[in-house]
C-alpha cells in the first residue's frame, strides 16, 4: 500500500462572512474546516466546474429561447388577430353617406375612449386570446375560418 501524500500548508485570508459560512459547514458536516476547504478549492479548479457553469448557463439561454417564442408567437396572434379584424371590417361595413359619416366623426372620440376602457378591463382580468389558442397552432392547416 503506497504511502499517503504530505499535503501542504497554505494559509489564506477569509471574510469574516466567508469564515463564519465554513466554521457552521464544517461544524454541521462534523468535518474539519481544512478538509471542506480544500474539497471547495478542489471543486473550483475541477474542470467539472466549468461543464457545471456551461451547462447552467445553457439551461438558462434554453429559458430565454422558450420565452422569446412564446414572445414571438404572442406577436404574431396580435398581427394576425389585427390584420383578420381589418379585412373583415373593410369586406363587411359599407361606406356611409356624408351626413351620417360626420355624425360618426364626431362620436368617434367617445367610441374610442369606450374601446380603450374595455381593452382595459380585457387585459386586467383575462383570458388572454393568447391563452385560449392552442400552442400548436402553427401545425395545423387552415380552415374555412381562415379563407376572409
Amino acid at each position: 500500500m503506497p504511502a499517503p501524500k504530505k499535503k501542504a500548508q497554505l494559509s489564506v485570508y477569509l471574510d469574516p462572512d466567508v469564515m463564519r459560512s465554513l466554521s457552521v459547514y464544517a461544524a454541521r458536516r462534523e468535518q474539519p474546516m481544512s478538509l471542506i476547504a480544500e474539497a471547495a478549492i478542489a471543486s473550483f479548479l475541477s474542470p467539472d466546474a466549468d461543464e457545471r457553469r456551461e451547462a447552467a448557463i445553457a439551461k438558462r439561454l434554453d429559458q430565454q429561447d422558450r420565452r422569446l417564442a412564446r414572445l414571438e408567437r404572442d406577436v404574431a396572434i396580435a398581427v394576425e388577430t389585427l390584420a383578420l379584424f381589418i379585412r373583415f371590417w373593410l369586406t363587411t361595413t359599407p361606406a356611409l353617406p356624408e351626413p351620417a359619416a360626420k355624425a360618426a366623426r364626431a362620436q368617434a372620440g367617445t367610441r374610442y375612449d369606450n374601446f380603450v376602457a374595455a381593452l382595459g378591463r380585457r387585459l386586467s382580468q383575462g383570458p388572454k386570446l393568447r391563452q385560449e389558442i392552442p400552442e400548436d397552432m402553427a401545425g395545423k392547416s387552415e380552415g374555412p375560418e381562415g379563407s376572409l
